[in-house]
């Protein structure tokens, strides 16, 4: 039996605090906080192990009894947490969530300076070990706006890993109020400037049409095919870009599908699509929660394209979209669902029927 693919995720954990029951901090204050895990890259290494893959996740954390408790439930739930290094200096990052409802959007306010991961430069790494073995890397474009540092790691790491010819996927996830670490540069140029190299050197770009827009100056947020087409050109060595096609009627109600472009080929997919083959996306009446779609569908599309289960440029799009689909419909940032229920849910099943 062949041994599956190993997958690293590069990026950091926090720790994620959320009043309960839909009210706002303001609600909440003083009282109790529903306290999980997340952060984008361990959001997509934690459902690509409950989906079955083989991955470790590489980050920094700081040596105390909450960054502890977070590896415990990665290691719970299959994710390879050997290669985290503990470090003396640093801290965890928190952030804290405010979900949206109905016509009221939701809301993060990071608490992540001087985290473990944002103090560590490249010196601090030993690369050859990190990715010993590894065939596939994933990053995001979120640790590099944490700080100069974690931006130089990041380079480094994926310079490391084009080196060793590794295929390497970034989610361009850009968060403006991150990206403040250079004070003289403008957010947007400064994320530029820094994910030039990075995307230049992927297989895979998982992004919105919005985030490239902004970052890139690619195309249009009402154009995803074109804005695809556009990064291709900028981006050559890319070989398939993919979108989420995400729209919010409201905080609770959201359409929800993806396209992927092939570069090489100049054709575009979308997913999920009706009988006739045309694009049909999912109608979400309830959201649970808003959190790790992306990363989802991004965990989907890497699992599929790695494990070569699904050869088929469409049906690798369609288990992607099927995942983060699902997930919107579970409490927190990871994706609690198995590659069975993708399926189902791909496969047509999309009544939400009790399973007895």
């Amino acid at each position: 039996m062949l041994q599956k693919p190993c997958i690293a995720g590069f990026g950091e954990i926090m720790l994620r605090l959320m009043p309960p029951g839909g009210r706002r901090l303001v609600q909440t204050l003083p009282g109790t906080l529903e306290a999980t895990f997340g952060g984008s890259e361990v959001n997509c290494c934690a459902a690509l192990a409950l989906l079955g893959a083989r991955i470790e996740f590489l980050t920094r954390l700081p040596e105390q009894p909450v960054a502890q408790a977070a590896l415990m439930q990665l290691r719970g739930l299959g994710v390879g947490v050997d290669r985290v290094i503990f470090d003396e200096r640093g801290r965890l990052g928190v952030y804290y969530v405010e979900s949206g409802a109905a016509q009221r959007g939701g809301q993060v306010i990071y608490d992540r300076e001087n985290s473990a991961i944002a103090l560590a430069g490249p010196e601090r790494y030993d690369f050859a070990r990190l990715l010993e073995g590894v065939d596939w890397l994933h990053v995001s474009g979120i640790t590099p706006a944490l700080s100069e540092a974690a931006y130089r790691s990041t380079r480094a790491l994926v310079e490391a890993a084009a080196e060793r010819r590794i295929t390497i996927s970034c989610d361009l996830n850009f968060r403006r109020r991150l990206w403040r670490w250079r004070p003289e540069v403008e957010p947007r140029e400064l994320a530029r400037t820094c994910l030039t190299p990075l995307v230049a050197a992927c297989s895979l770009i998982v992004a919105s049409a919005a985030n490239v827009e902004e970052v890139f100056g690619c195309g249009a947020a009402a154009d995803p095919l074109g804005t695809a087409r556009e990064l291709s050109r900028k981006f050559p060595g890319v070989d398939r870009i993919a979108m989420t096609l995400r729209q919010c009627r409201s905080a609770d109600e959201h359409d929800w599908g993806a396209m992927l472009y092939d570069c090489r080929s100049g054709r575009a997919y979308f997913a999920p699509t009706d009988e006739a083959g045309r694009y049909a996306p999912y109608r979400i009446g309830r959201i649970v929660d808003a959190f790790g779609g992306g990363d989802a569908f991004a965990a989907g599309l890497i699992y599929a394209l790695s494990s070569g289960e699904f050869p088929e440029p469409e049906r690798a799009l369609a288990f992607a979209a099927a995942a983060g689909c699902l997930k919107l419909g579970v409490w927190s940032d990871y994706n609690y669902v198995t590659r069975e229920e993708v399926l189902a849910l791909m496969g047509g099943d999309a009544a939400g029927r009790l399973q007895r």
